[in-house]
Formats: C-alpha cells, structure tokens, sequence
C-alpha cells in the first residue's frame, strides 16, 4: 500500500517476516502515528491478534501463519501455538484457514518461511484480482459508500472492499467515498480514510446514523467486507452492516460483498452458526481511554453482526462476483 511518512512515499504491507521476525503497522495508532512493530514469538503474535494491534479477516490469517513460523522456528508445541492462535479472533474464518494451512504445510515438510510467504503473497494476488473483477461495478461520477476497513490494513495490501476501488481510480474513473466512521473503534474513520488519502481518493467521513440520510439520495452502490461466510451466503461483517444491507435493499442500491474464497466458510449452513465476538464495554464507553458514559452504566459491544443473504446482490471474489445462489462454485476453488 501507498504510505506517506514525514512527506515520504513509500510502499509497506500491514504484515510481513523479516529476519525471523514478524513485522506488522500497529493500527490501534494510526493515523495519529505510523509505527512498525517486530513480534519474536508467536505468543507475541498471538496477542497482537487479539488486541487488534492488526485486524482484518485476511491480514489476521497472514498474522497467524507468520506467528506459527515463529514458532516451529523455535521448537514450540504446535498444537499449544494452535490452540492460543484460535482463541484470539473467533469470527474471522480466516484466522483457522490459515493454522490448517500452515499446520498441513509443516507436516509435509515446507520451509515455515517459504509457507507463510506463499500465503501472503496469494492473499494480495486474490485481493488484486478482487479489483479487478470489482472496478466493473463503480461507473465513472458515481458515489460509492463502503464500512469499516476492508483494504490493504486488513488484508496485507491492496485489499477486499477498497480493491475495487483503487483500481477504477487507476482505470482513470472519477467517484466519490462515503466511509462511515464505524464505532466503537472507528475504523473507517481512522484506518479506511487514512488509506483513501494516501491514494488519492476523494472521500468524505459521515456518522454511522447518517449512512441512510446519504442513502436515500446520493449513493449508487455499496462495497464492504466479510469475516466470515456460510455456505448460504449468510455473512458476518463489522457491526452496523446488517442495517445498510437492509436500508440499500429498500433504497434499491445493490450491495456488494468483496472477499476471498478463504472467508468461505463451507462447514457452516448459515449465519446463526456463526461465532459473534463480544468485546469490552469499555471501548464502547470510553474515547481515547476517556470515560464519557455515566458513572454506574453498561454497555454491550458485539464487534460483528450476521446480514442474511437475501439482502447482498452478489460476492466479488478472486474466481468473480457470484450471486449467493452461485456460492457452491467456490468449493472447487478452495
């Protein structure tokens, strides 16, 4: 992805191994700072994951193979690495692709390295063929609005839901990005806007609660990402999707889900069987480690929610956009 740091532009992946040791942007800081960080054990990693220092369905799984190359290189017990990796995420479908890859990998003998480097290098190549096969969907002046961040952050580049777009700015087309905030942890204010920026692409940040106010008059079509996807096209995605799904199948925007075949998951039916991450009450009640709820109140703070299939118009993946009834195509491909 493109970074400007100090007024210097520079190429960077949100993860990577470098001289037996996992590096990875710390994105809880940005865009305030712009920090690398370097993680030596897969506990480290492990923690990493879990405390979104890196966040994303894609970018999570390269973090976890990398972490699992740390620890074969140092002898640990994979099935303890296993085990503390899958706890950290539970509804990114990615994260547990990638341990069975890296665990098959091992088993055959690879090279841990070399695995892991495969593993992201095919991420970003998916990702770029995402685009590709996306950029068909955003005509020339149109308004496009996307949630969360689904781009290179959150897939060790070039990214899912932002793909598409970077390619029609590079195909020479004009549009617009709304990007809503995202609370709790405003992801798309921070990191999706961050991005937008560093590429060039007119964008404009709205509130969460004014996403059917610009609905309803100026958006052609909507773009966001999935962590996880049942075999019925049921998906789950940062909360706050289910509503715009169901106010652009009202409004008559088609709705776009951009995600690799990884984040299929074909051993589930549907998305009730899919795990809801529920996180501390704090970030819903604090800012910048603020306390602005009153004193003695609660909160409830699942981090994803499930948008049922008859509400998305179609999937853009690396093979194409497939409508949900095409999915069963996808198992070939995995």
């Amino acid at each position: 992805m493109r970074v400007i740091v100090e007024g210097k532009l520079t190429e960077v992946r949100a993860v990577w191994f470098e001289n037996n040791k996992v590096k990875m942007i710390d994105q809880r800081i940005l865009p305030l700072e712009f920090k690398i960080l370097s993680f030596y054990k897969c506990s480290e990693v492990a923690e990493a994951i879990r405390n979104m220092t890196i966040r994303g369905a894609p970018s999570i799984g390269a973090a976890a193979a990398y972490g699992l190359t740390l620890g074969a290189l140092r002898g640990d017990n994979l099935e303890t690495a296993t085990n503390m990796l899958r706890r950290t995420r539970p509804t990114a479908n990615d994260l547990f692709y990638a341990i069975d890859y890296m665990l098959n990998a091992i088993a055959s003998g690879k090279d841990p390295i070399t695995a892991a480097n495969a593993y992201a290098d095919a991420i970003v190549e998916k990702c770029k063929r995402i685009g590709k096969h996306g950029s068909s969907l955003i005509k020339n002046n149109s308004k496009v609005m996307t949630h969360c961040n689904a781009g290179a952050l959150a897939s060790v580049d070039v990214g899912t839901a932002l793909a598409p777009l970077r390619i029609a700015r590079d195909e020479g087309k004009n549009f617009f990005v709304y990007v809503s905030e995202t609370r709790p942890r405003l992801q798309g204010m921070r990191l999706t806007s961050w991005e937008l920026l560093n590429e060039g692409i007119p964008h404009a940040i709205i509130a969460d609660a004014a996403s059917g106010h610009y609905m309803k008059k100026d958006v052609d079509v909507i773009i966001v990402g999935a962590d996880r996807i049942a075999s019925n096209g049921d998906f789950a995605n940062k909360i706050g999707t289910f509503e715009k799904a169901v106010l652009a199948k009202e409004l008559g925007i088609p709705f776009y889900v951009a995600a690799p075949v990884s984040t299929f998951d074909f051993s589930i039916e549907s998305g009730d069987e899919i795990p809801i991450e529920s996180r501390s009450e704090d970030e819903v009640m604090e800012i910048e480690g603020r306390r602005i709820a009153p004193e003695g109140a609660s909160a409830l703070n699942p981090a994803f929610d499930v948008t049922p299939n008859k509400y998305v118009t179609g999937f853009i993946t690396e093979i194409g956009i497939l409508k949900p009834s095409e999915i069963s195509k996808m198992k070939i491909k995995r």
